[in-house]
């Protein structure tokens, strides 16, 4: 998904065994599991995502975090015996927080690049998404090239999707219009302030199945492909990486995987 935007974050909560800090004024929660003196001693991992990012990560309507990653990385905490606590901030700001040591993980539904691994160090993947172009329910979309005839395209500022429409209209267009968020990004397709959205599918369809689909299209485009999501550590930590993905392994191995996949993705 993202690159780059979102929407700081408030004193964060102390971490409590099996116990999230609720609330809406409080933007640092946790989800942890004891740790044995073997296992890395009393350590906290602290998390950084965006929960604007319905269904990966959003907030609920009394303020506690949810979603897949957030999910996702509790059951790997438990399974791998460590603790983590969740701090929600501007996506624009997840990746310098992690490199200046604010944060050890982010989770916050971020696409592998290869632009991306030259300076952060990547999880085994842990999601495959494609992206998929919006329109409204009456417009017809067949292909990428589309993309040029039209006024202004929609994007999520700094995401893979305006990545993706930077190559297609030129890094500079004045076509793109940027959002700071994919909710956003839509509303303004919505009221007709722009020809098409761009974004991961999942996310996409997971607003319109809660908006109304009978408003829009949503268009898969073959030429997007098939990308993958992962977990980000600073560049060169192998060892939290490698106890990151341990534990997505034995997740997947046990089921638990599964099970957190189908409460978000069963239809």
């Amino acid at each position: 998904m993202k690159i780059k935007h979102w929407f700081a974050a408030a004193a964060m909560c102390s971490a409590l065994v099996l116990t999230a800090c609720g609330g809406s004024k409080n933007n640092s929660e946790s989800a942890s599991v004891p740790a044995t003196a073997q296992s890395g001693a009393d350590k906290t991992y602290i998390v950084g995502t965006n929960a604007e990012f319905a269904p990966f990560e959003s907030r609920t309507a009394d303020g506690s975090l949810t979603g897949f990653d957030i999910d996702l990385l509790t059951a790997m905490a438990k399974a791998g015996n460590f603790k983590i606590q969740f701090k929600d901030q501007p996506w624009d700001g997840l990746f310098a927080s992690l490199n200046n040591g604010d944060l050890d993980i982010v989770a916050s539904g971020v696409t592998i690049t290869d632009e991306r691994k030259q300076s952060m160090t990547f999880s085994d993947p842990y999601f495959d998404i494609s992206m998929m172009v919006l329109t409204p329910r009456a417009k017809t979309f067949h292909s990428l090239a589309e993309l040029n005839n039209m006024q202004r395209v929609a994007v999520a500022s700094g995401q893979t999707g305006d990545l993706a429409v930077q190559k297609i209209l030129g890094a500079q267009s004045t076509k793109i219009a940027r959002f700071d968020s994919v909710p956003l990004a839509i509303k303004e397709l919505e009221n007709g302030g722009v020809e098409a959205m761009v974004s991961d599918g999942a996310v996409i369809s997971n607003y319109v199945k809660a908006n109304g689909a009978d408003k829009f299209t949503i268009n898969k485009v073959p030429e997007f492909g098939v990308d993958h999501y992962g977990f980000v550590v600073r560049k060169g930590d192998t060892a939290t990486v490698e106890k990151l993905n341990d534990a997505l392994k034995k997740i997947r191995a046990s089921g638990e995987y599964d099970k957190i996949y189908a409460k978000y993705f069963s239809n």
